[in-house]
């Protein structure tokens, strides 16, 4: 990948380019982007269209940059979104590529870095969980595993969500009675948990299991998370007939539970294909400038679940563009199947089938069926994408409605597009953290919530005027840095405190200090008697205000109130929890995670760890003389 000297940096600093800069005001529109033709050639690349504040507006690949930039520089003949990027248009970027591929790739990277305001975006990128069965120890357990594949085992999924994956390790464990518990808790264990009486687990920690008995319950979890469950459920079939025979009728009921489980398993999955074994369908419905992309996971021929997602679009954009923009981010950095079913063809499949094919390391094929099998699939998820979107667009409205009320209650100008509510958590002072919740036009915005973690080490135990003045500082010192113009959508229209006229009061202190006084900030108080529904609300110089008992913007402050108030509680206990579980183990250069469960099996605590000698540290399995050395030293240095 080269950059293509002339034009690999801002625009408006090319010598061939307009000079924007001595200009009032900046010139704009299909003339500037003109004056770049002359300086391109036919490599392939990706461009980048900015406004006269410098600012992305769009990010495009091209197989020939000249040719692909000239259409920009006609005057006519562009839909309504593009006319309007065009005018906008200052300056622009280019990044030349080796292959059309290469830009395919970099374009989506891109895109999803710097969020221009004309591209297809997809909002919700969230990583997939897996199923993973651990192959670092004799008796492997099978977990819920989420992010980077770096623990060594067998990985099996996506999965559309945490709860598919939960339901199918519950129905996986009463079939095939894998542990579940972490490696310290296994070495450690005396005698059987719950998980052996409830017939979830075969107790390996405590020998009531061979090693061998339970490796081969692993090799059939495997088989059967491979998409071989006929096979499994024929050997299960036969195992209950075999000890039926022998009249070991307990054992027989013990078989004839598992093979009830497992049909659960593949009736709670609803759709498994007889014709596709591994594919991601992926739908989409556009309607009234929205869109959903359905998306079903199919892997070893069983359904793993389907997620729904709500790309941004414009009113005019066409189904193979919004299409092709979404499986380009969706499987930057993701693993894609090697089929692709789509509902509507894109622009470029066969470019798209080589960079994904690049990424996976071995052929990957797109799709749109006609009919069959493939062709329902396909039908179903977009049924699902057509009701999904139907609730989402009634929730939006419901939503937008809210929200006018909540600028008629407090006395906004407008709508908030962005309301901010903060709240603390604490146990006399301690573990104390902040919280800040955000809910918008669509919604909670769960990918805007913030933890704070409270550092003020001079602040009076359970002071939360101080921990608010905190978290505050923080939150706005940081907007007043990265988006100083408030043009980034960053700001919040309106501030919810929980609390009555004197929290009112100090936060307004803590924003004028900042100098961003100009933003609303309410205070919600219980009102009389502390009762649900007598909420009063507070607001800078005004007297306090209530709302009617059925009033909807009542019920919604109250929903946003518990919502802030659960994410701080959440966030305290995982603090509060963590710091239980923390040893002085941690502290020790070198000692990781595994070495830490060692020398605490070892051991028994941290404590007798910090006692040990040094010829007792060395005797412990995988600990070297120099690792040894190292924790006699940190313990014996701390007196």
């Amino acid at each position: 990948m080269t950059d293509e000297s002339p034009t690999s940096s801002d625009a408006t600093k090319d010598s061939s380019a307009p000079d924007a800069a001595a200009q009032s005001p900046v010139p704009t529109g299909h003339k500037v982007i003109q004056a770049y033709l002359r300086t391109l050639d036919a490599s392939p690349g990706v461009y980048r269209m900015l406004d006269a504040q410098a600012r992305v507006l769009y990010v495009g690949k091209a197989r020939n940059l000249k040719a692909r930039v000239s259409s920009y520089a006609r005057p006519t003949g562009h839909t309504g979104r593009i006319m309007r990027m065009i005018d906008a248009t200052a300056s622009m970027m280019f990044l030349t590529t080796a292959t059309e591929t290469e830009a395919l790739l970099l374009e989506q990277n891109l895109i999803k870095q710097l969020k221009p305001k004309y591209n297809v975006l997809l909002r919700d990128d969230k990583s997939f969980p897996n199923i993973l069965v651990t192959k670092s120890h004799d008796y492997p357990m099978i977990k819920k595993h989420r992010g980077a594949k770096r623990e060594k085992g067998a990985y099996y999924g996506p999965f559309a969500s945490a709860g598919a994956v939960n339901r199918t390790l519950a129905q996986l464990q009463r079939v095939f009675q894998l542990r579940n518990c972490t490696d310290s808790m296994f070495e450690t264990r005396t005698r059987p948990c719950l998980q052996y009486q409830i017939k979830r687990c075969t107790a390996p920690c405590v020998g009531y299991i061979s090693k061998a008995e339970y490796a081969a319950q692993v090799g059939d979890a495997e088989r059967y998370l491979s998409g071989k469950s006929t096979e499994i459920q024929e050997k299960l079939a036969a195992q209950m007939a075999e000890a039926s025979e022998a009249m070991e009728f307990e054992r027989a009921a013990a078989l004839r539970d598992r093979i009830k489980a497992m049909t659960q398993v593949q009736t709670s999955q609803g759709i498994n294909p007889r014709s596709v074994d591994e594919a991601d369908i992926i739908a989409l419905h556009l309607e009234n400038g929205q869109a959903c992309v359905q998306v079903f996971f199919i892997r070893a021929g069983q359904n793993w679940g389907n997620r729904d997602f709500y790309p941004r679009v414009g009113a005019d954009v066409e189904a193979p563009e919004v299409l092709e923009a979404f499986i380009g981010q969706f499987y930057d950095g993701k693993e894609p199947p090697r089929q692709l079913i789509l509902s509507h063809e894109i622009d470029n499949p066969d470019l798209m089938a080589a960079a994904l094919t690049a990424t996976l390391g071995r052929k990957v094929t797109l799709m749109v069926p006609q009919r069959g099998e493939k062709a329902e699939l396909v039908e179903a998820a977009m049924r699902n994408a057509r009701e999904s979107l139907a609730r989402k667009m009634a929730e939006s409205a419901t939503q937008a409605k809210l929200l006018r009320g909540v600028a008629d209650a407090f006395g906004l100008d407008a709508p908030p597009e962005r309301i901010e509510v903060y709240d603390n958590s604490h146990i006399q002072g301690a573990h104390a953290v902040g919280a800040m919740i955000v809910a918008g036009p669509e919604g909670m915005m769960k990918n805007q919530y913030r933890k704070f973690n409270i550092r003020g080490d001079n602040l009076t135990p359970g002071d939360d005027f101080g921990m608010m003045k905190e978290v505050l500082q923080r939150r706005f010192k940081r907007l007043l840095k990265e988006d100083p113009d408030r043009s980034k959508g960053t700001w919040p229209g309106l501030l919810l405190i929980d609390g009555g006229a004197g929290q009112v009061s100090a936060v307004r202190a803590i924003m004028d200090e900042m100098g961003v006084s100009d933003i609303p900030m309410v205070g919600v108080a219980k009102g009389i008697d502390r009762d649900l529904g007598k909420e009063e609300f507070h607001r800078t110089g005004q007297r306090p205000i209530a709302l009617q008992r059925n009033d909807p913007v009542l019920y919604f402050i109250q929903r946003l109130r518990d919502e802030a108030h659960r994410f701080a509680i959440g966030t305290h206990r995982a603090k509060r929890s963590k710091a239980v579980s923390a040893t002085p183990l941690d502290d020790v250069p070198g000692v990781g995670a595994a070495r830490k469960r060692a020398l605490l099996a070892h051991f028994g605590s941290a404590k007798a760890v910090g006692r040990a000698n040094l010829a007792d540290l060395k005797a412990v399995e995988g600990v070297s003389a120099a690792l040894a050395q190292k924790v006699y030293d940190y313990f014996h240095d701390k007196g």
